[in-house]
């Protein structure tokens, strides 16, 4: 059985969401970031495939574009495309960047998450199928410890910016796959988070978007300081 990770990757995410980075003020540049393509059969970066079920995000700062893994995480799935097709997120606002970690959308206009599936919020749902790569759609866990509507993208640079020597070492100790490893050591994440939040889908397009809303100056609560508008959420299948 895999282990989660330890104290020392605890305490990174403590330190992740416990700062508060603020670019774009002042007119300051958005920096441009390059990610390499990811040469590996794990999951998430061999889709999307023809037939693939795939959310489209329009945004006041551009498209969007992730693949989901119903089969992988059916209950997470069935609630936000349930969502969708209620129109829940659309006119909805991004509602927490942390830069080079996370941007974060979902919540109602009271500040709170929402749900349908069965009336009720739902369980997380890991798999050794998915994890939090750079560009993993994920769900967020509320202070129940359930999962409602709020969702993130991990939002890490890629390879050793973000994947250290450290934590390397850590997944080993952990029992992680090799693939899984050599995949975070090229695409960046949070392996951190493994085990503990869903990850149902995966960025395939537009994370250059994803970049530029992670960039967006911020408050002490790590909330834009100029709104970021989710225009709309759509359904769609890949077509190839």
């Amino acid at each position: 059985m895999l282990k989660k990770l330890g104290a020392v990757c605890l305490a990174a995410v403590l330190l992740l969401t416990g700062c508060s980075l603020r670019p774009q003020e002042n007119g300051s540049k958005v920096q441009s970031i390059s990610r390499p393509a990811v040469e590996s059969a794990e999951l998430q970066f061999t889709h999307p495939a023809a037939g693939d079920t795939v959310a489209v995000f329009d945004t006041s700062a551009g498209v969007f574009r992730a693949v989901l893994f119903p089969e992988k995480a059916p209950q997470a799935c069935d609630n936000f495309i349930g969502l969708v097709q209620q129109g829940y997120y659309n006119g909805l606002t991004v509602s927490r960047v942390e830069n080079q970690f996370v941007v974060e959308a979902g919540q109602g206009a009271d500040g709170k998450g929402s749900t349908i599936w069965k009336g009720s919020r739902y369980p997380v749902e890991t798999s050794d199928s998915l994890h939090h790569y750079a560009g993993a759609l994920c769900m967020g866990v509320d202070a129940s410890g359930a999962c409602a509507s709020v969702f993130y993208v991990v939002e890490s640079l890629p390879g050793d910016q973000s994947v250290t020597q450290e934590l390397v070492d850590q997944m080993n100790a952990a029992g992680y796959r090799a693939e899984v490893v050599s995949a975070y050591q090229t695409a960046g994440g949070a392996p951190y988070l493994d085990y503990t939040d869903t990850v149902f889908g995966q960025v395939y397009e537009g994370m250059d978007i994803v970049d530029t809303i992670a960039q967006t100056a911020v408050d002490e609560n790590q909330k834009p300081t100029t709104e970021i508008t989710i225009n709309s959420v759509s359904i769609e299948t890949y077509q190839g």
